[in-house]
């Protein structure tokens, strides 16, 4: 079964091409004049910025008990998140297009300036169905996009192009220690929950508190940040269809759906066992994640992004069948593990994997593509694992269980699709052949930050013969 297995992706990796950083764009990152270093200043202000803002949103993982002391339920809770993404996922175009125009410190700063006010805002609502609470969430989701769009856009501009993936992850462990601290903070503020409304107030103004620190911390990483001179850009509609990465898309939509059902519905889950605080799943989560991304950082550069990606999904369909198993607290470590094996492995490689479809000057763009993926997977799987829910137990079925099974053989399903479809080359070395010029040419031109692609056969008709 292994051996049959492996020639499968063998032979899918011969069929296809690999998702693989542009040689030429690494070439000109290292015959560069100014070198370009990974780390620094800039990249470990950013990470603090980053982890604050994770503690904030690992904090409202209860939101939950919110929406419940509103009197909403599990099917309004997965809508609620739902709609939210909705604001996230058609922000996350114009957001693209806003960093590569307007740069990302402008786009970082604004964007933890709406999760202030969007913690805020929740202090004022009093109804779970009202347009209120939809529009407080469509602001925070917008929000989170906005930060880690910038945040991730910023620090891998500043590394050399073959190490993207790898920085792209280091930065993602500043998730993972944020979620070790926010559950845990979450619980302590709540753990007086049945005295009435106070302490869901107060786990809001914390929130709002640590985003504010976020905030301070990423106008000292983008301190002195040049924003490259504007320049006429073709149309954003034809650059996603120009260089889009094709079943990473459809991958990107499972990250989003499975990384984000614990943030959503992992406390009513424990709570139907009888299960009162989360904090021991994110107190392993976060550690098995980040020690795996540590250990895995440089094999999406020795082995290629396919094979990272295929671990991934594996290690997250099958701790969505762990979560079988659990029926005590400490057991909630055992589907802890694989998922944070799975975060680790899956959202640099995809993120990575996706950008190095676009030449570097479309990376703004190219990152939220792939973030938007994930908001779509949140969009889908919220109101989905409600609606699993709800027709489960009118069919008299196990509500969870059925759930965890049904997601679990989707996404397996998607795994199949990724294997089987046909992956395209970096920077999409397409329509340029019908002009007789070579293939590898077009690569080098589009990996040029100073080039506009030169065949009129490979631009959008405004931008024709323009150079």
């Amino acid at each position: 079964m292994i051996r049959w297995a492996k020639q499968i992706i063998q032979t899918g990796s011969r069929r296809h091409a690999a998702v693989e950083l542009p040689r030429e764009e690494i070439a000109r990152a290292h015959s560069s004049g100014t070198p370009r270093s990974a780390y620094g200043a800039p990249f470990w202000f950013a990470y603090a910025a980053n982890t604050t803002v994770m503690i904030a949103i690992s904090l409202l993982f209860r939101y939950a008990d919110f929406v419940a002391y509103l009197g909403g339920t599990e099917f309004v809770l997965g809508w609620i998140v739902g709609v939210g993404m909705v604001g996230s996922l058609v922000m996350r175009f114009f957001q693209g297009v806003g960093i590569d125009r307007y740069g990302a410190r402008r786009i970082w700063l604004w964007s933890v300036a709406g999760m202030v006010i969007s913690c805020l805002g929740h202090l004022l609502i009093g109804r779970p169905d009202g347009p209120a609470i939809f529009a407080m969430r469509v602001l925070y989701n917008t929000s989170i996009a906005g930060v880690f769009g910038a945040s991730i856009t910023y620090v891998s501009s500043r590394a050399p192009a073959d190490r993207m993936a790898e920085v792209i992850g280091m930065l993602g462990t500043s998730g993972f220690v944020g979620m070790v601290i926010g559950p845990r903070l979450s619980d302590w503020l709540l753990a007086t929950a049945a005295s009435g409304r106070a302490p869901l107030d107060r786990m809001f103004m914390v929130a709002a508190g640590l985003c504010v620190v976020s905030w301070c911390f990423a106008a000292l990483a983008t301190r002195g940040y040049a924003q490259r001179p504007r320049r006429r850009q073709p149309p954003a509609l034809w650059l996603l269809r120009r260089y889009h990465p094709g079943p990473l898309l459809a991958v990107g939509v499972v990250m989003g759906f499975g990384l984000g059902l614990p943030g959503v519905f992992l406390r009513p889950f424990a709570a139907s066992l009888g299960i009162n605080e989360i904090a021991l799943f994110f107190t392993v989560y976060a550690p098995t994640a980040f020690l795996m991304r540590l250990a895995t950082r440089r094999l999406p550069q020795r082995l290629g992004i396919r094979p990272m990606i295929l671990a991934g999904v594996s290690f997250l369909v099958v701790s969505l069948l762990l979560f079988l198993l659990v029926q005590v607290k400490w057991q909630l470590a055992i589907p802890a593990v694989a998922m944070g094996t799975a975060h680790a492995l899956l959202f640099p490689s995809v993120v990575a994997g996706g950008s190095a479809m676009f030449p570097s000057r479309y990376r703004g763009l190219a990152t939220t593509l792939m973030l938007a993926m994930f908001d779509l997977g949140n969009l889908v799987g919220a109101p989905t694992v409600g609606i699993l829910l709800r027709c489960s137990e009118q069919l008299a079925l196990p509500r969870y269980p059925t759930m965890f099974v049904s997601v679990a053989a989707l996404f397996a399903a998607v795994a199949v699709y990724f294997i089987l479809a046909p992956t395209p080359s970096p920077f999409a070395q397409r329509s340029i052949r019908r002009s007789g010029q070579p293939a590898a040419s077009l690569a080098h031109e589009e990996g040029n930050n100073d080039a506009e692609p030169r065949s009129s056969s490979d631009v959008s008709p405004q931008f024709a013969g323009r150079s």
